[in-house]
């Protein structure tokens, strides 16, 4: 066991070492490449676009989720509890907690992020998030419901058997089942 681990450990050192060496910028395989756009990066092998760092107006999802969400009087009405992307990583909405204490009873409403306006915490402060609804019209919105995907079809009696029969296992009596 301790040999395949070793084998394991040494191997992946040999291919990091190896990438490593790989030149990250030229193309010298192909001499007539055209140059690259300094907005994105990628390898000569095409593994994709990468971003290096975040920019002052950007948020990352960790520090947006707890966000408060302040009203049009300024008030706390609510955090932000998830954010929905379609499946191809577009934003579609916020999905914001109202009510309730310490998240239990909490009611959410996804809003569109055209909704909010992002105000700057002062020092020792957080940023905080403005929408033009109070606190009432949040609670009277449409519930934010999530996908439920279906449930697969039971057959049978749909007990913790699968629905198969009793094959030999014990009736609540302490009788053996007859498998009928």
């Amino acid at each position: 066991m301790k040999k395949l681990m070793i084998g394991t450990a040494l191997s992946s050192l040999m291919v990091v070492a190896a990438l490593a060496q790989t030149p990250s910028g030229s193309s010298s395989t192909s001499p007539a490449a055209s140059p690259k756009p300094a907005t994105t990066s990628s390898s000569s092998a095409g593994a994709g676009n990468f971003i290096a760092s975040q920019k002052p107006d950007q948020f990352v999802a960790t520090k947006f989720k707890g966000t408060d969400v302040v009203g049009s009087d300024d008030q706390k009405i609510g955090t932000i509890s998830d954010i929905l992307f379609d499946k191809d990583g577009k934003i579609e909405a916020y999905v914001v907690a109202v009510g309730g204490f310490l998240g239990v009873g909490a009611k959410e409403v996804a809003m569109a992020p055209s909704a909010f306006q992002v105000i700057k915490g002062t020092q020792g402060s957080s940023d905080k998030l403005k929408v033009a609804t109070t606190k009432d019209q949040l609670k009277e919105a449409q519930n934010f419901e999530r996908y439920q995907p279906p449930r697969p079809a039971t057959t049978g009696t749909g007990g913790p058997g699968g629905g198969m029969g009793g094959g030999g296992m014990a009736r609540p009596g302490g009788a053996p089942s007859t498998g009928r």
